[in-house]
This record gives C-alpha cells, sequence and structure tokens, in this order.
C-alpha cells in the first residue's frame, strides 16, 4: 500500500511534495494509516483533532490516542473541545451536519494561523461509495451522483483510491492500533444503514463493485463537465449581468429543450432548495420572489434577477455625511469636492448648491410616498412614478439610494436624476461636485 500510496501522489497529487500538511484525524483506522502512511514517506504533516464530546469518555479516550501517536511520532499536534449537541440545536442541525461545520470551520482556522497549505482527509472509496448511495436516496442532481472529490479547494483527499479492506490490512500487518468508534456498528445513522444493509450485498452480487462503481463515477464527471460547457454557453445567451444583480431572459430560456433543467444548472450554485418554487417563477406574476440563504429570485416581466441578499442594508439603514466629508464607501463610494463652477454633468455627477444643503446629509433607500423635482422636469414627480416611467425593475428600485438634505427632501436619485430645487443658479456662491464611482 505505501508503494501504491507513493505512485499516486507522484502521478495525480504532485503538489503535495513539499507542502506543509493538516490531517484531520479522528483515532480511526483510515486517519490513522494516513498518517502513518504520510510520515513514513517524511510528509512534513500535523495533526488536527477534534473532541465533540458525544461519547463521554469515549470521545476523551480518542482524543488521549491521537496526543499519544502524535507524541510517538513527533508530530504537532492541535486539539479542540466542542459542545456538539448545543451547537446543533442553537443553529437547528443535525448532530452530524454540526460537527461536519464545526470541524471544518476550525480546520481552515488552523490554516490560516500556521500557514497550512492543504487539509487532508482519510476518505477512501467505500465512503464515496455510501455518500453515492446516500445522495441517491435522498434525491440529487448529476453532481451529486459524481463522488467524493479528490481535490475540493485546499482540502485533499489521498485515500480515495483504496477500499475499507486494504487500510485494514495495512494496519494489521503493520502492527498500527487505532480507535474503534462503537457508533459505527449501530444502524442509527443512514450511513451506517448503508454501510452494513446494503454495500454488502452489492459486493455479493458483485465482487468488483468498487473498481465498476470507479468507472461509473469517471463517465458521471465526464457527462457533468459537457453539462458544464453547455451552460457556460448557453449562459452568454440568456444572462445579462448588472451592476448588482443578474437578469435572465425567460423567453430565450423557454426555447430551450427544458426550460426547467436549465434553470436548476444554472442556479444551482446559490444555496436555493425548493426548486418547484423556483421553476414555478418562470410563469409567475412580476413581484414574486424566492429566497435562498444566501440570494433572492424576483420575477419582474420577462426576467427573473438574481441578487444577493445584502444583510447590511436589510433594514431599511439611515447613513449621515458631514459637513466637511470628502468621501464615503458605504453604502456607496461618493465623493464630495469643493469646486468654483460646473464643468461636464452625467448620471453619475452632479452639481449642487451648497448653501441649500443643510448637514449631515442622509443617505437612504426609497419609502412610499417619497417625491421629487426632477432635473429638465417640470413640477414634482412621485418617485414611484419616476421608477415606473424609467422602467426600473423591482431590484433596481430595491438597490437605488437616495442622497437627501437634512429635512429629508432628495436631492439626488444617486447614479440616475437630481432634484431642480438643488441645481447651481448664477446666484450660488458655493458649489459642491459630487461623484458616484463603482
Amino acid at each position: 500500500m505505501l508503494q501504491k500510496l507513493t505512485n499516486h501522489i507522484k502521478n495525480n497529487l504532485p503538489f503535495l511534495k513539499d507542502k506543509k500538511l493538516l490531517i484531520a484525524i479522528s483515532g480511526g483506522v483510515d486517519s490513522v494509516v494516513l498518517t502513518h502512511l504520510l510520515s513514513t514517506l517524511n510528509f512534513d504533516i500535523s495533526l488536527a483533532h477534534c473532541n465533540f464530546n458525544l461519547r463521554e469518555k469515549e470521545s476523551d479516550l480518542d482524543e488521549q490516542f491521537v496526543t499519544n501517536l502524535g507524541n510517538k511520532l513527533q508530530l504537532k499536534t492541535y486539539i479542540t473541545h466542542f459542545n456538539t449537541e448545543q451547537f446543533a440545536k442553537k443553529n437547528k442541525q443535525s448532530t452530524q451536519i454540526a460537527a461536519r461545520e464545526l470541524r471544518y470551520n476550525w480546520f481552515q482556522k488552523l490554516v490560516k494561523q500556521n500557514s497550512f497549505d492543504c487539509i487532508l482527509t482519510a476518505h477512501h472509496a467505500d465512503d464515496n461509495l455510501e455518500t453515492f448511495l446516500i445522495n441517491l436516496t435522498r434525491g440529487t442532481g448529476l453532481e451529486g451522483l459524481t463522488g467524493i472529490p479528490v481535490i475540493n479547494g485546499n482540502i485533499v483527499r489521498p485515500l480515495l483510491k483504496f477500499s475499507r479492506e486494504e487500510i485494514i490490512a495495512f494496519a494489521r500487518e503493520n502492527n498500527i492500533d487505532w480507535r474503534e468508534d462503537k457508533s459505527n456498528a449501530s444502524t442509527k445513522y443512514i450511513r451506517n444503514k448503508i454501510r452494513h444493509n446494503v454495500v454488502p450485498i452489492l459486493k455479493e452480487i458483485n465482487p468488483s463493485l468498487l473498481e465498476t462503481f470507479s468507472e461509473t463515477t469517471n463517465h458521471l464527471k465526464e457527462s457533468q463537465r459537457i453539462i458544464d460547457d453547455t451552460i457556460q454557453e448557453v449562459s452568454s445567451e440568456i444572462l445579462e449581468k448588472e451592476q448588482n444583480f443578474v437578469k435572465i431572459n425567460i423567453e430565450k430560456l423557454e426555447k430551450l429543450s427544458n426550460p426547467k433543467a436549465y434553470l436548476y444548472q444554472l442556479l444551482k450554485a446559490y444555496n436555493f432548495t425548493e426548486w418547484n418554487d423556483v421553476s414555478n417563477l418562470l410563469s409567475a406574476q412580476s413581484g414574486k420572489q424566492v429566497f435562498s440563504k444566501t440570494h433572492v429570485l424576483l420575477k419582474d416581466r420577462n426576467f427573473l434577477l438574481l441578487s444577493k441578499i445584502d444583510f447590511s442594508t436589510a433594514l431599511e439603514m439611515t447613513y449621515q455625511i458631514q459637513k466637511n466629508t470628502s468621501e464615503i464607501t458605504k453604502p456607496v463610494h461618493l465623493k464630495f469636492e469643493n469646486v468654483i463652477e460646473k464643468s461636464t454633468e452625467n448620471k453619475q455627477t452632479i452639481y449642487v448648491d451648497k448653501q441649500q444643503l443643510v448637514f449631515p446629509l442622509k443617505l437612504r433607500k426609497w419609502q412610499n410616498g417619497d417625491f421629487f423635482y426632477p432635473s429638465g422636469m417640470k413640477g414634482k414627480k412621485k418617485l414611484s412614478k419616476y421608477f415606473k416611467d424609467e422602467k426600473f425593475s423591482l431590484l433596481e428600485k430595491q438597490n437605488t439610494w437616495l442622497l437627501c438634505n437634512n429635512n429629508d427632501a432628495i436631492i439626488w436619485v444617486v447614479n440616475y436624476r437630481q432634484d431642480n430645487n438643488f441645481l447651481v443658479k448664477e446666484s450660488s456662491k458655493e458649489v459642491l461636485k459630487i461623484s458616484f464611482t463603482l
């Protein structure tokens, strides 16, 4: 197995050589064998162990085992403790999901603090098969059937080509001790049910199951690449990127062979889960929205508008701008300059009569009832009517900022239209130039 791993790293993971590596170690046979193998091969490795406090004394014995192994092999060992059940309850997660989130967040923290190049986990071929079967039973897209990736960002899995049987055989042949998690024998969890009840039957039917499964996942990955190439080509036709959002052209989307399938592929990276609601937007009335944890998808006439949820401005926040301010960068980038006279005006730059201003100025979102006196027009106009006449999308309305006087009178619909009342006149003694910058 040592030679097989050497060849695998040389042919497929050569970048691991001479890198600073952090091994995620539980004390189980998989991570212990990975540690012994890479220690024997003189890789620069350290160990990271999480005590999740889920198995009382057993968790503490696992921790002590890992500490002793690190001392024996003269490896730097990092240990942390989590109150996993409390974290899971607080975040309304299963214990397994909570433990996964806690450990990977901690691993990444160690990477930043200690300049590790990669995190190594000991997932193997049987883990890969089990994950495939779990995803298959839950329902998943093609990407959920392509297996655990060997490389995912800075996380690398060198043992994915090896079976559980090979790993245990190596440990026994070399008199390597490990900790056995008794919960692995329980069929309480779906992975264990599949491991103990389903996989043995499949291996009985096909003794070469892991090899044929590897071939299958390779075919699926190739199919996924074809899909990715197609989606990239389609995206250039039906997607339009604006400043703060992406527009999906519904008419063009519906001309494709399977609009719902294309929509899923286009949006799968944005954390949506209610896919029926997403596809129903195609025929919904304007204004209908679907939310994910990070994004909102909005139906607006002939388009679906995708934007990131801006939690910093989710509430109706008002920003104040003091008299001598020369520049702000939040929530938008504005520059303020005292000038002698006007020069070229455009949507990104306005000139105002400074004597008409009452500081501090306000920067806020629009509200029902807002009105202003648009430059170049006579009389006042409701902002809602202005938005409608200028064909603002719903997202454009939501993302537009208003620069207001201290009494809430609108000075500028930022990056769109100035108010007549603040224009520079011949009698103006002080001129303030205000510029919007992307």
